[in-house]
């Protein structure tokens, strides 16, 4: 998949400019949510642990009757974002392969077949006709991309682009979306910008525009139905 930051910066954004930039309180509202956003980044993947099983878990205490691997998603997905917290607390947060990485060894460990470095073959998507690209192009693809993705002036379509071009490529075995997010997110509260936490009651809606932006190479109707969905779930958070 390239991505093309000239065509990109053609989107309008008119409407994100209701978002005033504060990262001391995009962080803080982050960290607020860490919980929910947990919960909801696994549902989407298909955990079937409730809110209030996540919260109890994360609270230090086993919820009985679930599998563990369910509860081994459920923790991996709070250490990577705790992680994301602090990269950006110390400044450490890059948009590199080094944070992609470091962000996807905590994401997938002991789930994917590999954690913390590319796949080293290929892989399929479910219910798509695309095939992501070979594993020895990955290398060149993310490091084109990633200049690409730096090119792009609004923080809000750089993040969502970031996050659709590591869900295509499919750099990893397993846990590809979740990764991306992470790094999504970390562009966003690096810019002072709230951060997406897509709902599980979206999922239909939401794994529908991805089956559709797996399928054809348009990134603009993907990115739209990304920032449309920022705004719906955001927009209380500068309201008064």
């Amino acid at each position: 998949m390239n991505i093309s930051s000239n065509i990109i910066n053609k989107i309008n954004t008119e409407k994100l400019k209701i978002f005033i930039k504060d990262i001391r309180f995009s962080l803080m509202m982050a960290k607020k949510d860490r919980v929910d956003y947990v919960y909801n980044t696994s549902a989407l993947e298909g955990n079937t642990m409730t809110y209030p099983e996540v919260q109890t878990l994360l609270d230090g205490i086993t919820v009985g009757g679930k599998k563990i691997s369910e509860e081994q998603q459920i923790l991996n997905q709070n250490r990577s974002i705790k992680l994301l917290f602090l990269m950006i607390e110390e400044n450490r947060f890059k948009l590199d392969k080094n944070t992609f990485l470091k962000l996807h060894e905590q994401v997938a460990y002991e789930e994917a077949l590999k954690w913390g470095e590319f796949r080293n073959s290929g892989v399929n998507i479910g219910g798509t006709t695309y095939t992501p690209p070979l594993a020895k192009e990955l290398n060149n693809i993310f490091t084109n991309g990633i200049k690409e993705i730096e090119q792009i002036k609004n923080p809000i379509v750089k993040a969502t682009t970031m996050f659709l071009f590591g869900a295509k490529n499919q750099f990893f075995y397993d846990g590809n979306k979740r990764t991306s997010r992470l790094m999504m997110n970390g562009i966003l509260i690096q810019n002072g910008c709230p951060i997406l936490n897509i709902k599980a009651k979206d999922k239909l809606a939401f794994n529908e525009q991805m089956i559709i932006f797996y399928n054809s190479d348009d990134i603009e109707q993907s990115i739209n139905f990304l920032i449309d969905y920022y705004i719906k779930e955001n927009k209380h958070l500068i309201e008064t």
